[in-house]
C-alpha cells in the first residue's frame, strides 16, 4: 500500500521564481492591454513572444499569470456574458497557443528557415486563438453579438497578427542570441545609423497630428529604406530588429478612443501594408540568412580543406628534413673515412694515389651535397629564401643548363614564415622544371616578398627571356596541375599569361614566424 502510494504521489513545489513570472506576465499583459486597439492587440503578441522565452517547464507559471489576468479583466463581465463564457474564453486561450507554440518548437529550424518558422508560428497563432476566442464568443454570449461578424473577425484576427509577429521575432532573437554571437558585430556603424533613422522617424511620426494619415503613410515607407537596409546586412535577425522599429510608433501614433476595442479607420490600411512589408521583410531576411549560411559554410570548407594541404605538405616537408639530416650524417661518415683513408695512403707513401683520392672524394662529396640540399634545403632555415637559391643545389643545377639568368630576388624572404619560405622554394624550383622540360630559349627568375596590407608574402615570376614567345598550351596545364595544390593551400594564385608564369604565396601577419636572416 505504501509503495503504491508513492507511485501516485504528485508533487509540485512552487518556486517564488515562478510566481513572480506569472505576476511579472499579468501586469504587462494588463499595461499593454491599455494601450491596445483592435488593429493591434499587444497582449496577443506578449502571450507568443513569452512562450517562445520563457523555458517549457517554467510555462505553467504563464498560464498562472494568463489567468489572473482575465479574471481582473472578466470578472466583472460576468453578469453581461455569463458565467459559461467567461471560463471557457479564459482558461483555453493560452492552452491553444501553447499547443501552437510546442508544435512549432518540436522542430527548431536552422538558421537558414527561421524566418519562414517564425512566419508560420506567427500565422497560426494569429489565427487559431482568435478563432477559438470568437466561436466560444458568438456561442455563449447572452446578449446578441455584432451584426458585422466577417469585420469583427478581420479585426481580431489583424490586430493579433500584427501584434505576435512585431514582437515574436525579436523575442525569438532574445532565445537564440547565443547561436551566433558574433553577428552584432557585423556592419556596426550601417546597423546603428539605420536604427537611429528609424527611431527619428518613429519620433516624427509621435509629433504628427493624428489627422495626417498621408504624412504618417510617408513616413512609414522612408523608415522601410533602412528596414531593408537592417534586413540585407542582417538576414533574418535584421528584420527581427526592424519590423518593432517600424509597427510600435505607427502604433503609439494612432488615434485611440480611450476603450480596449478602439479602431481608427485611417490608419488601418497603412497598419495592413506595414503587415505585409514585415511579413516580406521576414521572408527576404529568410533567405538572405540561408545564402549567407551556405557560402559561410562554403568558405569554412575551403578554408578547412586549404588548411589540411598545408599540414599535408609541412608532414612531408619534416620527412624531408629527417631524410635531409640522415643523408648529411651519411656524408660526414664517408668524409671522415676518405680522409682517414687519404692519411694512411700519404703515410704509406702513396701520394700520388692520395691526392687523386682526395680530389675524387671533395668533388662527390659536393655533388652528394647539393642534391642532399635538393632534399631539403636545410640552409634555408638559417640564411632564408635568396641566398639558398643563390649557394643552394638548384642554383647549380641552373648554371649547368646555360638557359637561366643570374636571378633577380627583391625584398627580405627572412620576415616570411619557414613554412611559406619552403612551399615557395618548391614551387619555384618546379617551375623551372617545369619551362626547361617544356619550352626553349633562355629563362628569367624575379621574385619580390614584401607586405601588403595585413599579409606578407612573396611574388615569383618565371618567364621566357624573349618576349615574343608565347608558353605552349601543354605548359600552362602543367604548371596548374603540378603547381596548384602548394600554392592554394597559402592563398596564393597561379596566373599564367603570355611569356610568363606568375606565383603568388602570402600569409597573415600573425601566423608568420620570421626566420633570421
Amino acid at each position: 500500500m505504501d509503495r503504491f502510494k508513492k507511485a501516485v504521489e504528485l508533487s509540485f513545489r512552487i518556486r517564488p521564481a515562478g510566481i513572480a513570472l506569472a505576476a511579472v506576465y499579468a501586469l504587462s499583459c494588463l499595461a499593454s492591454r491599455q494601450f491596445s486597439l483592435d488593429q493591434f492587440f499587444l497582449p496577443a503578441g506578449i502571450r507568443a513572444a513569452a512562450l517562445l522565452i520563457v523555458p517549457t517547464r517554467l510555462w505553467p507559471y504563464l498560464l498562472l499569470g494568463e489567468y489572473a489576468y482575465f479574471a481582473t479583466l472578466r470578472i466583472p463581465m460576468i453578469d453581461t456574458y455569463g458565467l459559461d463564457w467567461v471560463i471557457l474564453a479564459s482558461t483555453l486561450l493560452m492552452p491553444m497557443a501553447m499547443l501552437v507554440v510546442h508544435l512549432h518548437r518540436r522542430k527548431m529550424p536552422s538558421e537558414a528557415a527561421t524566418g519562414l518558422w517564425l512566419l508560420s508560428l506567427s500565422i497560426c497563432t494569429a489565427l487559431f486563438v482568435p478563432a477559438l476566442n470568437l466561436s466560444i464568443s458568438y456561442l455563449l454570449w447572452s446578449n446578441p453579438p455584432p451584426s458585422n461578424l466577417l469585420d469583427a473577425v478581420d479585426r481580431t484576427i489583424f490586430g493579433h497578427f500584427a501584434a505576435i509577429i512585431t514582437l515574436v521575432p525579436l523575442a525569438f532573437l532574445w532565445s537564440r542570441r547565443h547561436a551566433d554571437p558574433g553577428w552584432a558585430n557585423r556592419f556596426v556603424a550601417p546597423t546603428t545609423l539605420a536604427i537611429l533613422v528609424m527611431l527619428i522617424l518613429g519620433l516624427c511620426m509621435q509629433l504628427t497630428s493624428a489627422s495626417a494619415h498621408t504624412t504618417r503613410t510617408h513616413m512609414v515607407l522612408l523608415a522601410a529604406l533602412p528596414a531593408i537596409a537592417l534586413t540585407f546586412m542582417h538576414g533574418w535577425r535584421g528584420a527581427a530588429i526592424a519590423i518593432p522599429l517600424l509597427t510600435l510608433p505607427l502604433h503609439g501614433a494612432t488615434p485611440s478612443t480611450g476603450l480596449p476595442s478602439s479602431f481608427d479607420l485611417g490608419t488601418f490600411a497603412t497598419q495592413q501594408n506595414m503587415a505585409v512589408m514585415s511579413v516580406a521583410l521576414l521572408a527576404l531576411g529568410s533567405s538572405i540568412s540561408y545564402h549567407h549560411q551556405r557560402a559561410h559554410a562554403r568558405w569554412q570548407g575551403e578554408r578547412n580543406a586549404l588548411r589540411l594541404a598545408r599540414s599535408s605538405h609541412q608532414s612531408s616537408e619534416r620527412e624531408l628534413r629527417e631524410r635531409a639530416a640522415h643523408l648529411k650524417h651519411l656524408g660526414e661518415g664517408m668524409d671522415s673515412s676518405l680522409i682517414e683513408m687519404v692519411s694512411w695512403l700519404k703515410s704509406q707513401g702513396h701520394h700520388a694515389v692520395a691526392n687523386s683520392l682526395q680530389h675524387a672524394s671533395s668533388v662527390h662529396s659536393r655533388l652528394f651535397r647539393e642534391q642532399a640540399s635538393l632534399v631539403y634545403p636545410t640552409g634555408l632555415e638559417q640564411v632564408g629564401l635568396y641566398v639558398t637559391l643563390q649557394a643552394g643545389g638548384a642554383c647549380e643545377i641552373w648554371s649547368d643548363t646555360h638557359r637561366v639568368t643570374q636571378p633577380r630576388l627583391m625584398g627580405n624572404p627572412c620576415l616570411l614564415s619557414v613554412d611559406l619560405q619552403l612551399a615557395s622554394y618548391r614551387s619555384l624550383i618546379e617551375a623551372v622544371s617545369l619551362f626547361l622540360e617544356l619550352e626553349n630559349g633562355q629563362l628569367c627568375v624575379r621574385t619580390r616578398s614584401g607586405r601588403a596590407g595585413g599579409r606578407r608574402g612573396i611574388v615569383a615570376v618565371v618567364s621566357l627571356l624573349d618576349r615574343g614567345c608565347t608558353l605552349s598550351t601543354r605548359t600552362t596545364q602543367q604548371a596548374v596541375e603540378r603547381l596548384a595544390g602548394r600554392v592554394l593551400a597559402y592563398g596564393g594564385a597561379i596566373h599564367c599569361k603570355g611569356n610568363r608564369l606568375r606565383l603568388v604565396l602570402h600569409e597573415s601577419i600573425t601566423h608568420a614566424s620570421p626566420v633570421a636572416a
